[in-house]
């Protein structure tokens, strides 16, 4: 068992062969059971950290292989342009629905964050960690890092909206009715970035370009608009 796990965090393909083949399997579950808690996101992080604690590989040996994915999350950034162009007339059409909808999802955010902080008595150290939350890792990194955040916290929450986004983001959308493309794409890119517009995507192509459009945007004005919230604790 110790020879292969030396193995194993010896190589360096390791943690890039392993993501994909646990996302693989999780794809395969989650079109056999079509359960929403189910998505291959979040299986597939559930069986990665089950491997590497089972097998007792260091996170750093995982990550030497695995950040290859990381480094392919800009090109795919740059990509969703393509769904964009190709409706660029709807977003001529409801270019200030789409502005007013991400600046009230930023301001509702924030609002909410400083609202739970204030009620369970966070501190600044915390709160200004927490309140980029929803959008791009990149961005959020550097404004917790900016105002005295910790950065660790502040990527665990960016992960946790993400999935949030991604596994409930359809539902929610029944649940409110909310049957306009643009308007389910606009959601699920300013409140979960990346794996927002993962699900966005699936919901069809108008919400995949509306969401792709919204991290940019959200990730915009959150620099703009956030440093009004960071001293209110």
């Amino acid at each position: 068992m110790t020879e292969i796990t030396d193995f194993l965090s010896n190589s360096v393909s390791f943690g890039l062969c392993i993501s994909l083949i646990c996302y693989w399997i999780a794809t395969i579950i989650y079109k056999k059971t079509k359960f929403f808690l189910l998505a291959p996101l979040l299986v597939s992080c559930a069986f990665v950290i089950t491997i590497l604690v089972v097998l007792k590989i260091p996170y750093e040996k995982y990550l030497e292989g695995a950040n290859f994915i990381y480094y392919l999350m800009t090109p795919c950034t740059v990509a969703l342009a393509i769904p964009l162009y190709r409706q660029f007339s709807k977003l001529k059409e409801n270019a200030l629905a789409i502005l007013l909808g991400i600046i009230a999802g930023i301001l509702a955010n924030a609002f909410f964050i400083f609202a739970c902080c204030s009620l369970f008595k966070i501190n600044n150290q915390e709160y200004v960690s927490i309140l980029p939350k929803s959008i791009t890792t990149p961005i959020g990194i550097a404004l917790s890092n900016q105002n005295g955040g910790i950065e660790s916290v502040t990527i665990l929450l960016i992960t946790i909206a993400g999935n949030m986004a991604n596994i409930f983001g359809a539902i929610f959308c029944k649940i409110f009715r909310i049957s306009e493309p643009v308007a389910q794409g606009v959601a699920c890119g300013s409140s979960g970035h990346a794996m927002g517009t993962a699900k966005a995507l699936e919901m069809g192509e108008i919400q995949g370009a509306m969401s792709g459009l919204s991290i940019a945007v959200c990730g915009v004005l959150t620099v703009v608009i956030l440093p009004f919230f960071v001293n209110l604790i």
